[in-house]
């Protein structure tokens, strides 16, 4: 039995430093692999401007901000377009002001603007799923009703899913199966730990084909739109869970089984 099926994980992940320059500015991913990404998220490294996601299912030019609550915002001179090997960012200064600032962008390939997902009660606008890589973009419109389910289209259970209202000022949510409790999540937009909020994920962690949502207006309110990055683990590629730590100066050591391009780490 083979190990992974990825054998490059550059087809599936990059990640890119940069230095802004002010105006249109193509940026090129450094690995051997060429890949388009479908999911941005760009940070300055020296300023304190905030963190843009941006995703081809939106589509270029629709920013959401997980350190803040905003709703979804169109911007022209932020990231605008997803290119063959990289992406281009236009003259907004969070992603690119020629002030001698630098940049980092996190960058997954998924599968374009992808289709709608009819497997569960609620059908999707759009899913873009790679399978293989075991990451996913879910758009879809709240119903408002407990219980309504929204196929993820990948071929195992999420162990992350990352949520948002686009259309509301509300916060970002985040359920994790490292926590072993579905009725608990983490608001990625504070320096919170996980609360209760059972009405959210109806305290049901998602299935090999269905994610569950619960009625609040957070994640289900009726005609609002939403949406969700789900990723779940996958031998050699990626590792979500928990761990211990022991206050010694050695560390914990976390078993991954491959060497980490990026690790995102929260109490």
């Amino acid at each position: 039995m083979a190990y992974t099926t990825i054998d490059n994980p550059e087809l599936y992940f990059q990640v890119k430093t940069y230095s802004g320059t002010g105006s249109s500015n193509a940026i090129t991913f450094d690995g051997d692999e060429n890949m388009q990404p479908d999911l941005v998220w760009i940070k300055s490294r020296n300023h304190a401007y905030g963190h843009h996601w941006t995703d081809s299912v939106r589509g270029a030019g629709k920013d959401l901000y997980s350190d803040i609550t905003d709703d979804e915002y169109s911007n022209a001179n932020s990231l605008t377009s997803f290119d063959s090997d990289g992406f281009t960012v236009g003259s907004d200064n969070g992603v690119n002001n020629g002030s001698s600032k630098t940049y980092v962008a996190w960058c997954w390939k998924m599968n374009g603007s992808g289709s709608s997902n009819t497997e569960g009660s609620l059908n999707t606008t759009a899913n873009s799923v790679d399978t293989t890589a075991g990451q996913s973009i879910i758009s879809y419109t709240g119903n408002g009703t407990d219980g309504a389910t929204i196929g993820h289209g990948l071929d195992t259970a999420p162990d992350v899913l990352i949520l948002k209202d686009r259309d509301n000022t509300r916060n970002w949510r985040v359920l994790h199966t490292g926590w072993a409790d579905a009725s608990k999540n983490m608001l990625l937009n504070t320096t919170g730990a996980p609360s209760t909020r059972a009405d959210d994920f109806n305290s049901t962690y998602p299935s090999s084909t269905l994610i569950t949502l619960g009625g609040d207006a957070a994640v289900n309110g009726n005609t609002t739109k939403y949406i969700i990055y789900a990723f779940s683990s996958v031998q050699g590629y990626s590792k979500f869970g928990s761990y211990t730590g022991n206050g010694n100066a050695n560390g914990t050591y976390v078993h991954l089984g491959f060497r980490p391009a990026m690790i995102i780490i929260k109490t």
